[in-house]
Order: C-alpha cells, then sequence, then structure tokens
C-alpha cells in the first residue's frame, strides 16, 4: 500500500519504517526540515534498539522516504497515518493543535479517497473533530478518519509494532475497515486479533490501557512504602501476587515512579475527560497523587541518612532516560531527583548509556556528566541508582568501593539482592525492602 505518516517522534518513526518492512511504500513528513535532511542521509534522529537496521535497509531499497511536503506524500498515498504530539495544557488535556491543524491542511490537499488515522493517543471525540475539519473543505466521500490507538513500548518499540498483542481499529467504515485489515494481516499471522470497534470506543482503549498499568505502579509503589514500615519485603510479596492467574507478574516492580511520554500525560488527560463529563475519577487523582511524591523518594532516603542539607555531599547517578533502551527523558524520575538534590546542594555526577546529552541540554555544568558509570563514582560520598540499565545489573563490587568515599547505595530500581550486599559490606537502601545497615 502506498502510506503516509505525518510526524516522525517516536511513533511517527517506528510505524513509517515497520510498514515499510512489510512491503509497503512509505513517506514520513516533518515540518522539522534539519530532522528530515538527516533522515534523507541515513541518520536515525532516536535511539530505539533495531530501528536503525530497519530504517537502513528499507530507505537504501526505496520503500522508506522524507519529506517535509505534506501535498508530495498525500498525493502518493492512499493511506495516511498522523502520529503528531498532544502535549499536556496546563489542565491535563491534551492538546489537539497539530493535528487538528494537519487535518485542516489535508482539507485542501486530498483529491481522491483516502483513510486517515488517528495514531497519536487522543481523546474521545477526536476523530469526530478531524472529520469535521475534512469536511470544511472536502466531500464526505473523499475520506474516511480512523482511529487506530498505538500501543509501543519504547525500547522494544519495533518488536512490539511488528509482533503486536492486539491491533486495534476504531471506524464505521466497512471501506476503511478492509483496508486495514489487508494492511495489518502481515502482523497477526500467529493469530493475534485485529478487533475493530465504533471510534470512540477505540480513542478511550488507549487511556484506559495505560492509566491502568500506571494504576498497578501506584498501587505497587505505595505497598512498596507500607512494607519498609512494616518489616515486610516487597520482593516477596510482588512474588506472592504475581503467581496469580488473576493478576499477573508485569508491572508489578516498585520504584521511583513512572515518567516518559505516556503514562504521565494519559492518565492526566482521562482524568480530565472524566472531568467534562462531570465524573470524578478518584483512583486516577490518587494514582497521580502517588506518583508525583515518589519521584522524590531517593532524594528523601539520601536527606534521610546525610540530613536535609547536602552542601558538602557529592552525589553519583547512574540513569537519567525515564527506563533502559531509550534516550527519552519525558517526566524521567532522574530530573526530579537531581532537582531535589541540587535544591539540598548536592553535587551531582551523573552517568547514562544514551540519554546524557539530552539531560546536558537542560542543566549544563550544574551536573558533571561522566564517560562510564564507575567515573561518576570518583569521589562520590553515594550512589543512587534511578534507572535500571543492564549494565548496572552486575557491577564490579570491589571498584564501587574503591571509588566511592563510604560504600553507601541508594536504589530506586530494586537492582541488587540484599544478602550479597550486606556480604559486601554495602549499606544498601532500596524500594520496600529493610535496609542493609553496615
Amino acid at each position: 500500500m502506498k502510506i503516509a505518516v505525518v510526524g516522525t517522534g517516536y511513533v511517527g518513526l517506528v510505524t513509517g519504517t515497520c510498514f515499510a518492512e512489510t512491503g509497503n511504500d512509505v513517506i514520513c513528513v516533518d515540518i522539522d526540515s534539519k530532522k528530515v535532511e538527516r533522515m534523507q542521509r541515513g541518520e536515525v534522529p532516536i535511539y530505539e534498539p533495531d530501528l536503525d537496521v530497519l530504517f537502513e535497509r528499507n530507505q537504501r531499497q526505496g520503500r522508506l522516504k522524507f519529506t517535509t511536503n505534506l501535498k508530495e506524500a498525500v498525493d502518493a498515498s492512499e493511506i495516511i497515518f498522523l502520529a503528531l504530539p498532544t502535549p499536556p495544557g496546563e489542565d491535563g488535556s491534551a492538546d489537539l493543535k497539530y493535528i487538528l491543524g494537519v487535518a485542516k491542511d489535508l482539507s485542501t490537499i486530498i483529491t481522491k479517497y483516502t483513510v486517515v488515522i488517528d495514531k497519536s493517543t487522543v481523546p474521545v471525540g477526536t476523530a469526530e473533530r478531524v472529520h469535521a475539519a475534512l469536511a470544511e473543505n472536502l466531500d464526505e466521500s473523499l475520506f474516511d478518519v480512523v482511529s487506530n490507538p498505538e500501543f509501543l513500548r519504547e525500547g522494544v518499540a519495533v518488536d512490539d509494532f511488528l509482533k503486536p498483542d492486539r491491533v486495534v481499529i476504531g471506524t464505521d467504515s466497512a471501506k476503511a475497515e478492509e483496508k486495514l485489515r489487508r494492511l495489518y494481516e502481515p502482523f497477526v499471522r500467529s493469530g493475534n486479533p485485529i478487533i475493530f470497534m465504533d471510534v470512540r470506543s477505540a480513542e478511550m482503549t488507549k487511556y484506559a490501557a495505560n492509566s491502568y498499568l500506571a494504576t498497578r505502579i501506584s498501587f505497587m509503589n505505595e505497598i512498596a512504602n507500607l512494607c519498609e514500615k512494616a518489616g515486610a519485603d516487597v520482593d516477596a510479596v510482588r512474588r506472592g501476587m504475581g503467581s496469580d492467574s488473576r493478576i499477573g507478574k508485569r508491572f508489578l516492580f516498585p520504584g521511583v515512579g513512572y515518567g516518559g511520554s505516556c503514562f504521565p500525560k494519559d492518565v492526566q488527560a482521562l482524568a480530565h475527560t472524566a472531568g467534562q463529563h462531570d465524573y470524578q475519577f478518584r483512583i486516577l487523582n490518587a494514582v497521580m497523587d502517588v506518583n508525583t511524591k515518589q519521584r522524590f523518594r531517593i532524594a528523601e532516603k539520601l536527606e534521610a541518612h546525610f540530613g536535609d542539607d547536602l552542601g558538602n555531599k557529592t552525589i553519583a547517578l547512574w540513569g537519567l532516560a525515564f527506563k533502559p533502551n531509550t534516550d527519552d527523558i519525558r517526566e524521567a524520575p532522574a530530573l526530579y531527583t537531581i532537582d531535589r538534590l541540587l535544591e539540598a546542594g548536592a553535587k551531582i555526577r551523573a552517568f547514562d548509556p544514551e540519554a546524557t546529552e539530552h539531560v546536558r541540554s537542560i542543566y549544563g555544568d550544574k551536573v558533571t556528566f561522566c564517560e562510564d558509570q564507575y567515573q561518576a563514582l570518583e569521589g562520590s560520598d553515594a550512589l543512587a541508582i534511578v534507572t535500571e540499565w543492564a549494565v548496572f545489573r552486575t557491577p564490579d563490587y570491589d571498584k564501587m568501593k574503591e571509588l566511592l568515599k563510604e560504600p553507601i547505595i541508594f536504589d530506586g530500581r530494586n537492582l541488587y539482592d540484599t544478602d550479597r550486599m550486606r556480604e559486601n559490606g554495602f549499606h544498601y537502601d532500596s524500594i520496600g525492602r529493610q535496609a542493609v545497615e553496615v
């Protein structure tokens, strides 16, 4: 098929590249001319495992192209995916100006029947607003508007796209349904479903899924905080809960809160939607409150150990991205930790395998950025772990003790076994487990 993808962020670039991988002709559109020039030269502008291999192959074989010219892409396409930003407004609502702006532009460009697809995460009723914007200048026989929410996890987005658990499509058009069924069939050959439903239900499904997962995370963070006070071990509790088939094992790991581009804004947006319908979504309000507090958990532990004034302390920070295998720092717990530690007067030596430059652009010389995790330890009074990169999981404990002023670790991701830390002589304070004292 002939496909245009408008927007080349995480969702747009993965979507375009993976559709090209299955033999479709894809043109990706972006208004950022420098970014487009980089992609035309073969440079992948984001870090996402395995994306570079597919990107290079499909661009080299002519199935994946990039342009700033929306008309050029539309004229060559029968399906248009809108993968545009929907940043949260001050009231938590999703800002639709980019999507509706492009829809208005499309209304003056489309000349043949085209399926316009909302791939971005958008509030219930957005497809109707896109339809109205298109209908301002187009006969309604020339287009259908479809909701096709993405369920991509950063760090494994390529695998999620190529082998989806399910594909959700909202449409009341038999013509659009047939096109999208044929488009997605190569991705579900193992039997996972393509689920067709009405548009509003498809829009709600994405928010409901992300908000539920965020709820599980906040619930386990509350359990972890209670475990510390009650003398229980959250790892044991997690295993006991996760073995129940009604609950399952995933999203039960406690930590320093959720971040990224999806969970924070999607929970806010769903709560805002509830308010628009005169419904108070009490659980979501609690989820957001818990997550806001949990982001400062490691900083609070450091202050409890050293005192509120950290003016004479240097803290090593491992991890800056909001999760491993990405360079995305949107709503990353590490940023909240850095802000709190700087406010308390601490010096920070930080390392992340991929996200360093993004964080450097925010803090400049307020933070010392290191070339590897051990350099961050040099002369530091304690280590704080905020992101669970694989490279942090099996460290050289002797080297750590040699480089740190004192063998003190505050672990926001529970990477290490408490007995092993006791054997190695570390003061080790994690989330939801009893601290190891030395």
